[in-house]
């Protein structure tokens, strides 16, 4: 009995807990509707400020909506529904059925209570907007009309969606299209504006990745081409896109290469420059010729250049013209020679140019000799062979590549084209000088990377010039960039070459019997042959003058010792090389002014290098697998100039270094501050410009800017120590260091004064103050402009000051204070310290819980033109007394930009007491943080 009635007094149970809850909801339908009702309006003010603010003040600002904010916006629209529905339920609901509808409004509460959590949105609404493409460098393009509306009329209608641009070489193709380029940027026509610059030979891996770099999206790893075909045609099937493809050379496969073939349904559009129709023909493409300028545009081209003053020079027009006529119409001729002759008003200068001109053209056949002369006649007119030199080692790159100022410079530098200075500063000013000499006669073209860096690229017929013109004078052999996979035999190697550049190869395998006869040979440069692990030990012998060996980014697993024997050698560069761990002995080579082992993965300091007499150069940073370099190592090549030595397990003692007297740039990491206080007492910093020093551990995330001189200090206990600032330091950050109790009161001066500009504090939890004008004398940083303070804990204040007025001039050029998750903070500027911020800007507070005034007086006066309020809860008040006008009314500061308030704060900011605030509101701009 007692079995059978077990489980009948359990079910009894279940169904009167059951029961109970549901009388429960019955009961409390009512309160449950009113709640549902109150949770439902709560969501919508919330999604109805979102979109609001989305509408008014985010998306005209080139932004576009999180991802996570659409999804949310669209949870709420089906929240929206199913609440409606269940609004339609209640009206009609009968008494006995309320306990089953009420359970329907609980459960509903929850979701959108739930909801309403996640559209909180803490760090904001929206992100950037991906660019549509990038605004090109260039000219404006004179004449060509007809050309140009040509192409435009294909790309905005529908019948043409493959468009080949023709013409000879200088004639114009790639400055038309850059107009075009920047123009569709800045419309809505295309979603993606890609340009891609292809030049000979045609590498598709490398054009697959700039594609891709254009759509910014990053490939599987591992170069697969059907793959990143397949990954590139569904990434451009998806956005309606224009291709550019610049400088094509020969017919390819688009489906090879990933590029989907344009269709009226895609929108999308392909346009490709070519010297040659036949390529465009046989790929299919809609032919746009590019023909010469007229003789009138030409001339205007021509006059746009030099001056149109010269046309007041008596005698001289008839000249000009014929000049201009000589030019064959071709713009890049045209403004080459423009820029030649600019400033001269000699008649006969000119006309024996104008000689010069018809001779050069008139001695050769073929177009394209005919443009070489054209070209030739500006890199003459320079009348310095050094910067001659200068331009044609540029040809030694593959076709397009960017220089960028210094790496260019350090070229020069190599191969003694800038020689015979006193220090590496006056140098690089003379490379300066001749890098801008020829960007100004326009035989570099200046433009920017995907960085944003000023690069320096060569004209393709430039280069074409300098290698089939000139190169062959200055016993030039140049194949690079040409997809190579081995090397020349000895026949290609001519026994009077003087500089080989085989970069940017494909070559793998030097064979063993290969050993050049090239006695004069002075330049090898084999950069970027990834593949290339080694090389014989005969390859050097033939090559006894050889003074500049470039292996860079090569796999190279080993030197052969026949290196060893290189006594000419003045640069040996290894940079990247990744799998080189051992160098042979340098000891034989005392001429060796560069050495370069930057990233490589050397395990020790190579054997000799004290012996190293000339060395003005070393690099070893980034050198991760090298632990230490021997005590007196470094003092020996007492030339030294540049010195770079910043890895992760390299520490550095400060005496070592301190005796390096000609040292003007520096980067290292001192283990102590101890180390560092030496070395810097030691240095002349009228010679040591430079400089980019850690203490303590490496951190994370390094500031790195060689234009600039940084301390770094990092994790390190200061305990008594002051903290000694060269006078040419210009960035100062301090992280998670030990007795750090004031910022400034720690810090000591060589000068009276220091460039100091950036100053940065950040988790020192023992740091209690800024400045303590109480305990000891404060530094004057009159050229400080930007504080930042984040994660300390224990400040209060930022000035502690008990009866002793603070110097005018400790923050009087301070344009920007950022206080950032400092929570003992309540009051940032008491009325005292306003006068030490007189040119003060910005300030930034966020994260600050226990802030309650950023100005503590009633009557102050402050002169920022932008505060930032994030999450400062405790904050209650701002006083501002407001310049007044010649009616004596108050009037927002002529200077003032906005007033920033995290948008999750904006119920807190109206509760927030701030004088003036009538007058302010139009300041008033919510952020999101």
């Amino acid at each position: 009995m007692e079995f059978i009635l077990e489980p009948i007094m359990e079910l009894v149970k279940c169904l009167g807990r059951s029961a109970c809850t549901y009388l429960d909801y019955h009961l409390k339908f009512d309160e449950a509707v009113i709640n549902l009702r109150r949770e439902w309006g709560a969501l919508n003010s919330r999604k109805d400020d979102i979109n609001l603010k989305l509408q008014t003040e985010v998306l005209p600002l080139g932004k576009e909506v999180k991802h996570e904010v659409q999804s949310w916006l669209g949870h709420v629209q089906e929240i929206n529904n199913e609440v409606q529905d269940i609004q339609g339920k209640i009206q009609k609901v009968k008494w006995y059925s309320r306990g089953r509808v009420g359970k329907l409004v609980c459960k509903k509460i929850e979701v959108v209570k739930n909801i309403h959590k996640q559209g909180s949105f803490p760090n904001g609404l929206v992100v950037d907007k991906p660019p549509r493409g990038i605004i090109m460098p260039t000219e404006n393009v004179v004449g060509e009309d007809s050309v140009k509306g040509k192409i435009w009329g294909y790309l905005i209608g529908n019948a043409v969606g493959m468009i080949g641009v023709c013409g000879i070489g200088g004639v114009g193709k790639t400055t038309i299209m850059k107009n075009i380029n920047n123009e569709l940027v800045k419309q809505t026509k295309f979603d993606k504006v890609i340009w891609v610059t292809v030049s000979y030979p045609l590498n598709v891996i490398k054009l697959q990745e700039n594609i891709a770099h254009g759509f910014a999206v990053e490939l599987p790893k591992g170069e697969d081409k059907e793959r990143w075909a397949a990954e590139l045609m569904s990434i451009m099937g998806r956005v309606r896109h224009l291709l550019i493809l610049d400088d094509v050379w020969e017919k390819f496969s688009l489906n090879e290469v990933g590029i989907p073939k344009p269709t009226i349904e895609s929108g999308s559009k392909i346009v490709f420059t070519c010297r040659s129709i036949d390529v465009c023909q046989k790929m299919g493409y809609e032919i746009v010729k590019v023909e010469p300028l007229s003789l009138q545009e030409s001339l205007n081209l021509f006059l746009d250049k030099v001056g149109r003053h010269i046309l007041e020079v008596p005698n001289l027009k008839g000249i000009l013209e014929l000049i201009v006529k000589e030019c064959g119409g071709l713009p890049l001729a045209i403004v080459v020679i423009a820029e030649s002759m600019k400033g001269e008003d000699d008649v006969e200068v000119w006309k024996n140019a104008l000689n010069e001109l018809q001779e050069r053209v008139k001695s050769v056949t073929g177009s394209d000799q005919k443009i070489f002369k054209r070209l030739r006649f500006s890199y003459d007119c320079l009348n310095n062979f050094e910067i001659q030199n200068c331009f044609v080692y540029c040809s030694l790159f593959p076709e397009d590549y960017p220089f960028e100022r210094e790496e260019l410079i350090e070229g020069w530098i190599d191969e003694r084209l800038i020689d015979g200075l006193a220090s590496r500063k006056a140098t690089y000013a003379k490379g300066h000088t001749f890098l801008n000499m020829l960007a100004k006669n326009c035989l570099l073209e200046k433009t920017v990377n995907w960085r944003h860096v000023d690069v320096f690229k060569m004209h393709d017929v430039l280069r074409d010039m300098a290698i089939k013109s000139i190169g062959p004078e200055f016993g030039y052999m140049v194949k690079a960039g040409m997809k190579l996979t081995e090397v020349p035999d000895e026949h290609g190697w001519g026994n009077d070459l003087k500089k080989v550049s085989l970069a940017e190869n494909n070559i793998s395998k030097i064979p063993l019997e290969l050993s050049p006869k090239c006695p004069p040979l002075s330049t090898l440069i084999l950069s970027n042959n990834p593949n290339l692990s080694e090389i014989p030990e005969s390859f050097f012998e033939g090559m006894p003058e050889l003074k500049v060996l470039d292996l860079s980014k090569t796999g190279i697993e080993a030197l052969p010792n026949s290196i060893s024997n290189l006594e000419k050698l003045s640069s040996l560069r290894l940079m990247w090389c990744m799998r080189l761990s051992f160098l042979p002995s340098l000891a034989k080579l005392r001429a060796l002014k560069k050495l370069n082992l930057c990233s490589s993965g050397i395990e020790v300091v190579p054997q000799g290098m004290e012996k190293l007499i000339s060395l003005e150069y070393l690099d070893l940073s980034d050198c991760d697998n090298l632990e230490e370099i021997p005590m007196g190592m470094l003092s020996n090549p007492s030339n030294l100039q540049y010195l770079l030595l910043v890895s992760k397990k390299l520490k550095i003692k400060g005496e070592e270094v301190a005796r390096l007297i000609k040292l003007e740039t520096f980067e290292g990491v001192f283990d102590d501050i101890q180390g560092y206080n030496y070395f810097v007492k030691s240095k002349d910093f009228q010679i040591l410009t430079n400089n980019d020093i850690v203490v303590g551990a490496i951190p994370d995330i390094r500031f790195i800017d060689r234009r600039k001189s940084v301390v770094n200090i990092n994790n390190c206990d200061l305990g008594e120590e002051c903290i000694v600032l060269p006078e040419n330091l210009q960035i100062l950050m301090i992280n998670e260091c030990q007795n750090m109790r004031s910022g400034l009161n720690k810090v000591a001066l060589l000068e009276k004064g220091t460039e100091l500009s950036y100053y940065e504090i950040k988790d020192c939890e023992d740091m209690e103050c800024l400045v303590d004008l109480d305990s000891s004398s404060c530094p004057i940083l009159d050229k400080l402009e930007d504080l930042h303070l984040c994660g300390l804990p224990k400040l209060r204040v930022l000035v502690r000051v008990e009866g002793v007025a603070t110097p005018p001039h400790v923050f009087s050029n301070l344009k920007r204070l950022w206080i950032w998750d400092c929570s003992g903070m309540r009051k940032l500027l008491p009325l005292e310290l306003l006068q030490a911020f007189q040119n003060l800007e910005e300030i930034v507070v966020r994260s600050c819980e226990q802030m309650e005034e950023i100005i503590a007086s009633s009557d102050s006066n402050a002169s920022s033109d932008k505060f930032t309020f994030p999450k400062c809860p405790e904050l209650k008040r701002i006083p501002v007394q407001l310049p007044l006008l010649d009616n004596g009314q108050p009037s927002p500061p002529p200077l003032l930009k906005g007033i920033y308030i995290d948008v999750e704060s904006k119920e807190w900011w109206e509760s927030v007491e701030w004088d003036h605030k009538n007058l302010l509101q139009p300041f008033l701009k919510y952020s999101f943080f």
